[in-house]
């Protein structure tokens, strides 16, 4: 793990593959995920990451990743081709044994494999069957394709980011694909609570649209009441405000404020040597004004200079780093928030549980288990 060297610096631990052996709140939970992309492999990482086995399933033609994929890592993986008989039948073999089905295909196709899930449920009652797809698994736009971009600008999320006048800025695939894999995640969790009482499964319907609505849930309490603009660029906290920005210093580098409340606003006038702005700190005709004046104090002096003065102080500043060096940081180097497994620096798992923690594992090759996972099946038939 990264962890706190000398006052000052920071150093890396490689930890060794040996310590691949799953712990986690999850452990003893097992989810098979049909091979996909976007939210399903990062709600598989999330659950992995906290215990469960997860075997992912793999076309026989899957090419083995020209790069690192960090959302993969922690599963078995094995090959099958669902389409013959016994590829087929390996698989319901391992839905018996299993909690979950995770799947991310059209909606349709599993069915058109033979694996519907009242197909499922006849060998399995308490499977719960995990569908995730960007606008759901009916309606007007079910059979569309889409990517991440498509999903947040449909839901307003998109719309909400951007500069003032300018086109919408586009924020990473996070939206939907982060969004949608942390919903997919959370609600196998809720199904696996449920089903301890009940013995029965479910399915789960996500849709990548249904959680970028739900990331800006709260800015639509803000445009009922009136308060919201629904203009980017223009609101306290998509970058309108001058107190709730991300300013560029002498160096080329930048600096994030988010000094909202009263007296770390105070705080920051006062750092940045300001005495006064022309009017008060929520008078939306002035933030222009007052952003300017902001911007012109933070651009005489390079970054350095600004994190040894706010260093300490309350007045919610933070510098903007990269991937460079956001590893780096003490705060983030002492509470071990990167680590790198195999050469191959990453997130660690999170969240952080005092009793059964989490642990992210090395990425498999792809079909490594298949060999093992079989001679498992087989086993198992003969107990």
């Amino acid at each position: 793990m990264i962890t706190a060297g000398r006052e000052g610096t920071t150093e890396s631990a490689v930890r060794p593959a040996d310590e691949a052996a799953p712990t986690g709140p999850l452990r003893g939970v097992r989810v098979i995920e049909l091979a996909g992309f976007g939210p399903g492999p990062f709600a598989g990482m999330l659950l992995s990451d906290m215990g469960a086995e997860v075997i992912r399933v793999e076309r026989l033609d899957a090419a083995e990743a020209d790069r690192p994929d960090v959302v993969l890592r922690g599963r078995r993986s094995i090959r099958l081709d669902l389409k013959s008989e016994d590829g087929a039948a390996a698989l319901r073999e391992l839905l018996k044994s299993s909690d979950v089905l995770c799947e991310g295909y059209r909606p349709g196709t599993l069915e058109r494999l033979g694996f519907a899930p009242e197909q499922c449920w006849r060998e399995n009652p308490a499977l719960l069957i995990a569908r995730v797809t960007g606008w759901g698994q009916a309606g007007l736009l079910a059979e569309r394709a889409g990517h991440d971009v498509n999903y947040a600008a449909l839901s307003g999320l998109l719309h909400a980011i951007g500069e003032p006048g300018g086109p919408p800025v586009i924020p990473l695939n996070i939206g939907a694909d982060g969004g949608g894999g942390w919903m997919l995640a959370f609600g196998i969790v809720c199904g696996l609570l449920e089903a301890r009482t009940s013995g029965k499964g479910q399915v789960i319907d996500v849709a990548m649209v249904d959680a970028c609505a739900l990331l800006v849930a709260k800015f639509w309490g803000e445009f009922a009441a009136g308060t919201w603009r629904d203009e980017h660029g223009t609101n306290r906290v998509d970058g309108g405000s001058h107190y709730y920005h991300v300013y560029r210093t002498a160096d080329g580098r930048y600096l994030s404020v988010g000094a909202i409340e009263a007296k770390f606003y105070r705080k920051l006038l006062d750092l940045l040597g300001i005495a006064d702005l022309p009017a008060g700190q929520h008078d939306r005709e002035q933030w222009p004004a007052m952003t300017q004046v902001i911007a012109d104090r933070i651009a005489s002096e390079t970054l350095a200079h600004w994190v040894e003065v706010f260093e300490g102080q309350d007045a919610c500043v933070a510098e903007v780093l990269g991937m460079h060096d956001a590893p780096r940081h003490p705060q983030l180097a002492q509470r071990a928030t990167y680590e790198s497994i195999d050469g191959i620096l990453q997130p660690a798992a999170a969240p952080r549980f005092s009793r059964t923690p989490g642990r992210a594992r090395p990425i498999p090759r792809t079909g490594q288990d298949t060999d093992t996972v079989i001679a498992e099946l087989g086993k198992a038939k003969q107990q």
